[in-house]
């Protein structure tokens, strides 16, 4: 006969049995665990007995309806294992038998990796820093600007003397930063460091300007990586004071 694939192997069942040094008793011990009755077929005196009437049986426990004597014939062959279902029963599957990593409760969910993993995350650590004092910037000459004031700070990852951000969370981070100037500047740039090196700027017009703001990403390994803000102008000016001039220096983790 062909076949579709491998040719399935031949393989034979034959079922146990089991004999029993009978007694004046109705309680038995049987040598493999059952479900229930009618997965014995039962003789006594080689009379077939007729299960949940003649006996019962769960686990390793046989009951008779009636004790038997010691000059009784009794054996049973097992029939079968206990017909199984794909569905568990209600209440049998709880997270004690998910083998999965991680904290398992009802603000998780199981992933494909099978790690369980918070819905959703959180766009942390984040912070946003400003200045109120006026800060100086001398004419094509690159500056840090100071950033002392936080109005929050998530994760205590900003140092308010030196200005500089510190994740300690691997990640992409948005970066958001400006600076308003106390009179029109005729051009400039605005720079965002990572770990004391130009990593993005963005140039404001030549034509002049009171201010410039802009935002761009960056990776951060969470572990060494810092960040600061520097600027430099074409003509002297000074940035910050508050108000529609101040500075401001921000940044949070993209939920991934």
């Amino acid at each position: 006969m062909a076949y579709l694939g491998n040719q399935p192997a031949l393989s034979y069942t034959s079922f146990a049995k089991q004999d029993f040094t009978t007694s004046a008793t109705t309680s038995y011990t049987l040598d493999n665990p059952v479900a229930n009755a009618n997965e014995l077929a039962l003789f006594i005196n080689f009379v077939r007995q007729e299960p949940t009437t003649a006996y019962t049986a769960s686990g390793t426990s046989l009951t008779l309806t009636s004790a038997t004597s010691a000059s009784d014939d009794m054996y049973c062959v097992y029939l079968g294992k206990a017909v199984q279902t794909v569905n568990p029963p209600n209440g049998s599957v709880g997270l004690s038998q998910l083998s999965a990593t991680g904290t398992k409760d009802s603000t998780t969910f199981l992933r494909g990796d099978n790690t369980f993993a918070s819905a959703g995350g959180t766009n942390t650590p984040n912070f946003l820093a400003t200045n109120t004092t006026l800060q100086t910037l001398a004419s094509n000459t690159l500056t840090k600007l100071n950033f002392s004031i936080e109005t929050y700070d998530s994760d205590n990852c900003y140092d308010t003397s030196t200005s500089r951000f510190t994740p300690n969370v691997a990640g992409k981070y948005v970066f958001f930063g400006g600076t308003g100037f106390q009179s029109f500047a005729s051009g400039g740039r605005f720079i965002l460091y990572k770990n004391g090196s130009e990593a993005k700027y963005m140039d404001f017009p030549e034509s002049g300007a009171y201010g410039f703001y802009g935002s761009t990403t960056e990776q951060a390994n969470g572990s060494t990586d810092y960040f600061e803000i520097y600027g430099r102008v074409d003509t002297g000016q000074q940035v910050g004071g508050g108000g529609a001039s101040g500075v401001i220096f921000a940044a949070h983790k993209i939920i991934e």
